[in-house]
Formats: structure tokens, C-alpha cells, sequence
């Protein structure tokens, strides 16, 4: 998978408008389920699903279909639904079906049995020609701005156009030469954001950078092991630890 998805951090971008499209088939929507069950999940034991329905049954304004995200309710399940959707996302980017993660989305499908609603993302086929040409070109957070220290930094310039589901980029890390620390950072511009709702999106985004961290040093022949800490694990006034990976 991660041969696949590695070449798509390239290739994806965020739909904020989908200027032209092609109809989603339903054999297309098949497809998109496929694969669900074989992302790798951050948190084993934490079950997700997922669905697919038409925008009209939900708030969404973009796109021809949501796919609306379940989990159960357990430590770092934000987390995790945010590394498995980062990988969602890259798939559909393979597929030629772009993508917007739609923060403010709701859907009257607010519970699946066990699993509670948490994300949905608007979705829609476009043309190849409609994806990133040149990712260096998208504006996003400098490197002096995520990352400290002179180690791995090739890893480091990639992982900084990790999307992030309400563009806070609320992601920094310390490397080493054997060990990288990722902090969540507390202070972050919000925009028009409600503040209740600024760590639920943070922690959402922190999935999607420890995705991307992950494929980009598999990428590069990495072993690693990973710890991730608490959430009520506080650094400092300005960032909180949210996980650390030896390299082996």
C-alpha cells in the first residue's frame, strides 16, 4: 500500500471547488469501499466504518458524494480516523477522485451502531490534469516553522504538505538522530472556528501528519518504533507531545 499511496502526497490536493467533474458510477463508489479494510489503522482496537451517500443527505456544499467517517469513542480515536482518512485520501487521488475534508459538514446519519460520526470528506471525480502538477508550489507552513533540527529534514519537507482538515497545521518536530518527538501545537490561528471545536479538528490533523511521517519514512527505508502519549500529556504552555518514533 504504502508503494501506492507514497507517490499520491505528490499528486493530491484539496477540492475547495471542483471546477469541472465526471460522474461518480456506481461501480466508481464500490470501488472507493474496497480498500477501507485494508488501511492500516493507528489504533488497532478502535473500530471505524465508513459511507458513502449523495451531499443532499448531508450540509455539504462541494463535490457529488460525502464520505461520511465513523469511530468508537476511545483515546486517540481522532487520531486515528484522521490516519486512516489521510490514507482514504491518497487512494482517491490515485483513482482520480478528489477531495475536500469538510469540517463543517453534518449528516443525519450521526451514529453506525457502535461508531459516531466524527469527519466527512466531499468527494468527486475530476480529470487527471485537475491534480497538483507541483506541490512545492502550494503555500503551507515553512520548514523552520514544523520542523527543529538538521536531521531527516528530506523526510521533513515532504511531511509539511500533510493536508490538514481546517488548515491549522497544528504539527512540530524535534528530530534526532535516532529519535523524532511530535508535538501538537496548543496556539494556533482558529479563523472563524468555534474554540470548543479547535482541539477535536487538531487531533483529527495530528493523525494525518503521523499518516504522512509514516509513509515518507517507510519511503526511505526506515524502522521504527512509535509510542503515543497521553492527551492530556502537556509540554508546555505552547505544544503538547503527542507521540515519539525511535528509529531502530
Amino acid at each position: 500500500m504504502n508503494e501506492l499511496l507514497y507517490p499520491m502526497i505528490f499528486k493530491r490536493k484539496s477540492f475547495h471547488v471542483f471546477k469541472s467533474y465526471l460522474p461518480l458510477l456506481q461501480e466508481d463508489l464500490e470501488e472507493i469501499k474496497k480498500p477501507f479494510s485494508q488501511f492500516i489503522p493507528l489504533i488497532p482496537d478502535i473500530k471505524v466504518k465508513m459511507r458513502i451517500v449523495l451531499k443532499d443527505e448531508t450540509t455539504c456544499k462541494r463535490g457529488e458524494y460525502c464520505i461520511l467517517l465513523y469511530s468508537e469513542k476511545k483515546e486517540h480515536y481522532l487520531k486515528n480516523i484522521g490516519y486512516i482518512g489521510a490514507q482514504l485520501d491518497l487512494w482517491l487521488a490515485f483513482s482520480n477522485i478528489g477531495v475536500c475534508w469538510y469540517r463543517a459538514g453534518k449528516t443525519k446519519h450521526q451514529n453506525d451502531n457502535t461508531c459516531k460520526f466524527v469527519i466527512m470528506l466531499a468527494i468527486q471525480k475530476v480529470s487527471e490534469n485537475h491534480f497538483r502538477k507541483d506541490m512545492f508550489r502550494s503555500k503551507r507552513k515553512t520548514l523552520s516553522e514544523i520542523w527543529q533540527g538538521k536531521s531527516y529534514q528530506n523526510i521533513a519537507n515532504i511531511v509539511r504538505f500533510a493536508p490538514s482538515a481546517c488548515n491549522l497545521q497544528p504539527w512540530f518536530t524535534v528530530s534526532e538522530e535516532k529519535q523524532l518527538n511530535i508535538y501538537k501545537v496548543i496556539h494556533t490561528k482558529r479563523g472563524i472556528m468555534p474554540a470548543e471545536k479547535v482541539d477535536y479538528y487538531r487531533e483529527i490533523d495530528m493523525g494525518i501528519f503521523l499518516c504522512y511521517l509514516e509513509i515518507c519514512m517507510e519511503h526511505e527505508g526506515l524502522m521504527f518504533q512509535k509510542e503515543l502519549c497521553e492527551s492530556n500529556n502537556i509540554h508546555s504552555d505552547e505544544r503538547q507531545l503527542c507521540a515519539y518514533y525511535k528509529i531502530i
